[in-house]
């Protein structure tokens, strides 16, 4: 199974909500299944948005899985709210990348040419901002999906610490996603693993 045909068959079977097959004949008329996850770090590579939304998926349930999230932290959501959060959290990136090239010396110092992705946001909304922007054109979101995916990104954005320390403890999904987008980010897809 493609990464494709899995991110519409986890959407199919837990996005139900008024508007998601809209949402979703959207994302198949995109660059969403195409475009890179990045420019230069986590899956820089045709496809890539599309394989990290579904790591963050499947970390996103494990997380939530743990006896710890369950007992200790009383976390509880919907099998909707997850996949809504963990697979939709980064449409901020559709139509940003474009392909380029650039030259790079390899080990002997002779310059080759490196294909890469050129970033170019037409509307730079911010970046979960413009993600809940874009789905709520859709559908309606919780307000804790809305700030799970706002800031999925935690203290790695350049948001004031103080929002972020706020938006956890207020919505803790939006610590799991989070959690999750950065398991995925620097573990599963990091170059160095």
């Amino acid at each position: 199974m493609t990464s494709k045909e899995r991110f519409i068959e986890v959407y199919n079977k837990h996005i139900k909500r008024e508007g998601a097959a809209q949402l979703l004949e959207y994302l198949l008329s995109s660059d969403f299944f195409t475009a890179p996850a990045s420019s230069r770090f986590h899956l820089s590579c045709e496809g890539g948005l599309c394989e990290h939304s579904l790591n963050v998926y499947d970390c996103l349930v494990s997380y939530l899985d743990t006896k710890r999230a369950r007992e200790t932290f009383g976390f509880s959501y919907s099998d909707e709210s997850i996949a809504i959060v963990s697979l939709l959290h980064d449409l901020c990136k559709i139509g940003v990348y474009k392909k380029g090239f650039r030259n790079v010396k390899d080990e002997k110092g002779a310059w080759q040419r490196v294909d890469t992705f050129e970033y170019e946001d037409k509307l730079p909304y911010g970046h979960g901002e413009k993600s809940v922007y874009i789905i709520s054109g859709f559908m309606r979101l919780t307000r804790e999906e809305a700030f799970a995916i706002r800031y999925h990104m935690g203290y790695s954005s350049t948001e004031d610490a103080r929002n972020v320390a706020a938006a956890f403890e207020m919505f803790p999904l939006a610590f799991a996603l989070s959690t999750a987008d950065s398991e995925a980010t620097y573990f599963i897809e990091s170059e160095k693993k």
